[in-house]
C-alpha cells in the first residue's frame, strides 16, 4: 500500500525529479500520506526498475545531474488497476488515543495540556486547509479532475473539523 502508488499519482499530474516530488509531497500528498525523501528515491528506484517510470533523457547528460521521471503505460495501468480494487476502512491509530487509554491505568498527569496541545495543531492545519481551499477551489471546480481533487481536501477539512470538536469536548470534559 502505497508510496509507489502515490508516487505514480504525482507523477501523471507531473514529470518530476525526485526532490520535486519529496517537494510536493510537502506541499499536496503529504497532507494525507506522508512519505521521507529516501522512501521516496528507493521507490522510484524499485519502480524504473519494475518498468512502470522511466527518467526522461536529457539533452546533455552528466554526473550528478537530477533525473526527472515520467510514467510509462504499464505504471499507467498499475495505478488504474489499484484505483479500482476494492478496500475496507482503517482502523484509527492514533498514538494521542492509546496514551489516553494508558492514563486512565496510570493517571491523567499532564494530559490536559497534551490535548490543548494537539487542539492548536489541529486548529493550525484546518487553517492551512480553509487557505487552500479558499486560494485553489474558488470557484468551485467544474471538471471531475478538479472536484476529485476538492474532495480530497474537503476530507483533509472535515477530519481536522472532528478533531477540534473531539478534542474540545475531551479537554472540557477533563477539567469537569
Amino acid at each position: 500500500m502505497s508510496l509507489p502508488h502515490a508516487i505514480l499519482t504525482a507523477l501523471l499530474e507531473k514529470p518530476s525529479s525526485g526532490l520535486e516530488l519529496t517537494r510536493r509531497f510537502d506541499r499536496s500528498i503529504g497532507y494525507f500520506w506522508s512519505s521521507t525523501h529516501q522512501q521516496i528515491y528507493r521507490e522510484l528506484g524499485k519502480l524504473e526498475e519494475a518498468g512502470r517510470i522511466r527518467a526522461l533523457p536529457t539533452a546533455t547528460p552528466a554526473r550528478g545531474q537530477k533525473k526527472e521521471y515520467e510514467v510509462l503505460p504499464a505504471g499507467r495501468e498499475e495505478l488504474a488497476a489499484w484505483v479500482a480494487l476494492p478496500e475496507d476502512p482503517r482502523p484509527v491509530r492514533d498514538p494521542l488515543l492509546l496514551r489516553m487509554r494508558a492514563a486512565a491505568v496510570v493517571g491523567a498527569s499532564g494530559m490536559g495540556a497534551e490535548l490543548r496541545r494537539h487542539l492548536a495543531l489541529h486548529e493550525r492545519q484546518l487553517a492551512e486547509y480553509r487557505e487552500i481551499e479558499e486560494r485553489d477551489f474558488t470557484p468551485a471546480p467544474t471538471t471531475d479532475e478538479g472536484r476529485l481533487r476538492y474532495l480530497v481536501l474537503r476530507g483533509g477539512i472535515d477530519l481536522e473539523t472532528f478533531w477540534i470538536g473531539w478534542l474540545t469536548r475531551a479537554i472540557t470534559d477533563l477539567d469537569g
